[in-house]
């Protein structure tokens, strides 16, 4: 009897060892597997992102009702607003509708409608229609002047800034793409030019989130070689034209 107390004991204290041994075990692993997070985190900030952004491309579109629309995420309003683009274009670059010409026909349209509406409900005993009051906010458009006002003068201090001649390469980059701007104005007008801005900015975003992970990479190759060939451009001609001088930072 004694030595079956003993052999139950051993068991025991065995057992015992055993889930202490396996609690430090799990608890080692899972103590890896959280040094190992930083270093996954580490290695995911550092993938190449399109523009250098560091934000989903939801957010850089700000994040609100714009960005909804342009990444179709209420497909019924992006949609819509895409028929009536097209809508518009078609009338007045297929159809070559005026646009004074089409706001008389509408207007006259719409009077015409409601004045026989009013009067036809006397002879048919309904009530007229309710014509609603159409007012125009204060508030939301001063504040669309405010930021137009501030966009544009960020514009100027940028053009400013480049023509004063302190950076180069950013003065080449913005001749370059006036320059491209100014060849896809010669081939087609304001409106078409404004219609095709306005699809590919209902095509390429939503496309890119969904393929991100294809682009990127190409894109970084295609970055790299820019940078490459510049870098060869640069030590050739850049480098040897004078520039002029530069302003002498002031004294805190």
């Amino acid at each position: 009897m004694a030595e079956h107390g003993e052999k139950h004991e051993e068991t025991l204290m065995e057992k015992i060892a055993e889930k202490i041994h396996d609690h430090d075990s799990s608890s080692s692993s899972s103590s890896d597997d959280e040094d190992n997070k930083p270093s996954e985190s580490l290695i995911k900030a550092k993938v190449f992102r399109l523009f250098g952004r560091e934000k989903p491309v939801h957010q850089v579109f700000g994040g609100g009702k714009p960005a909804d629309i342009f990444l179709w995420r209420n497909k019924k309003i992006s949609a819509g607003a895409l028929v009536v683009a097209t809508v518009i274009w078609v009338l007045f670059e297929l159809l070559e509708y005026h646009l004074l010409t089409l706001v008389c026909h509408l207007s006259i349209l719409a009077l015409a409608i409601l004045f026989l509406w009013s009067n036809a409900t006397t002879f048919i005993n309904k009530s007229p229609p309710r014509i609603p009051e159409v007012q125009i906010p204060k508030e939301p458009v001063l504040e669309f002047a405010q930021a137009l006002r501030f966009e544009i003068n960020r514009a100027f201090a940028h053009l400013r800034d480049i023509a004063s001649g302190r950076d180069l390469k950013k003065f080449l980059s913005v001749i370059a793409g006036l320059w491209v701007l100014s060849i896809v104005g010669s081939w087609c007008n304001f409106l078409t030019l404004f219609y095709i801005v306005f699809v590919l900015l209902h095509t390429v975003p939503v496309l890119y989130e969904k393929y991100e992970d294809k682009v990127d990479p190409f894109a970084e190759k295609a970055m790299h070689e820019i940078k490459k060939q510049y870098a060869v451009f640069d030590a050739k001609v850049l480098s040897k034209i004078p520039r002029g001088p530069l302003k002498e930072k002031k004294k805190d």
